[in-house]
């Protein structure tokens, strides 16, 4: 066995019993497998059914018969994961995923107590996040890359694998002699994700072979940070009130107002604003000096505006 697969199942300590997402693919077939046979009787599995290619009736099956030859529950659950154009098709297909999740843990499973998801994403994809959020010029929330555990609508998912390399995934499948599924979605180089998986990693593997350690140390910095920024951000937004007071903001650094402004929109908003929205906010609140300064700014699907001495964000 995968000595890294083996020590990342062995200190896996989520609540029980468990829920396990499993797609058929070789990642959520090993972390299933391994889970069912480290508790046995406590593991249950869900399949979300996306109905975006003709083979996904194909997986849905395999996944059945597979569960039920290891003597593990699933329940399958079919969603829309159809985007609209100008949509990302995996964006959509995440939320609907995590829809799925969710009605399952509280709908179906709520009877077992269980709330607890594990997910297999592992070492590479960890990678393929980090390299994407650089491309994309994200901030420390993006390049802290993906957590090992979060809680989302009172579910809490963990990814226990994170340490661990794809190869070792399959190396610890090929000893079982358990079946999966191929995807061949995953070989469509029209992603982003799987350009990286194609061309880039083997490069990286061949000039750093440590590229995935690394890459998970700066990461693990990132989310570091990020949790100090947002501990001083909540410390702000609790001085300057909620929603923030102008004059409060202008006492505050440039970079401070922008970290309780991304914090105050996230957290009470649920919306984040573009660099260039949060930057044009930035100079309208330093030339806000005058009672009769007007701001209505557009900022992600809605607007700030000022309310008297305070901002406020509406979406009309």
């Amino acid at each position: 066995m995968s000595t890294r697969f083996a020590n990342a199942i062995g200190a896996f300590a989520p609540g029980l019993p468990l829920g396990v997402a499993y797609s058929g693919g070789a990642d959520s077939t090993a972390l299933l497998l391994a889970c069912a046979l480290k508790w046995p009787g406590q593991v249950r599995a869900v399949h979300v059914h996306h109905g975006l290619q003709p083979a996904a009736d194909d997986f849905e099956r395999h996944c059945v018969e597979f569960c039920a030859r290891i003597s593990v529950p699933l329940v399958v659950r079919r969603v829309d994961a159809r985007h609209a154009l100008g949509e990302s098709p995996e964006d959509i297909a995440r939320t609907a995923r995590y829809e799925a999740f969710k009605a399952v843990a509280l709908e179906e499973w709520g009877q077992f107590a269980i709330y607890n998801i594990a997910i297999a994403q592992h070492a590479d994809d960890q990678v393929e996040t980090l390299l994407l959020a650089l491309t994309r010029g994200a901030g420390l929330p993006g390049l802290s890359a993906m957590p090992a555990r979060w809680v989302r609508d009172g579910v809490t998912y963990h990814r226990p694998l994170l340490g661990v390399p794809a190869s070792e995934i399959r190396a610890w499948l090929r000893e079982r002699g358990a079946a999966y599924i191929d995807d061949p979605s995953n070989a469509n180089e029209r992603f982003t994700r799987n350009r990286i998986r194609a061309r880039l990693l083997p490069v990286l593997e061949a000039a750093f072979p440590q590229f995935r350690e690394t890459f998970a140390r700066s990461a693990a910095h990132a989310a570091q940070a990020q949790r100090l920024l947002q501990e001083i951000a909540l410390q702000d937004l609790l001085a300057v009130g909620t929603p923030p007071a102008i004059s409060g903001l202008r006492a505050l650094s440039r970079p401070r107002q922008a970290n309780l402004l991304r914090y105050w929109l996230m957290a009470h908003h649920k919306v984040a604003p573009s660099s260039a929205q949060l930057h044009e906010l930035l100079d309208q609140i330093e030339a806000c000096s005058t009672r009769g300064h007007h701001i209505h700014l557009k900022v992600a699907t809605g607007f700030v505006r000022r309310e008297g001495g305070r901002l406020d964000w509406y979406n009309p």
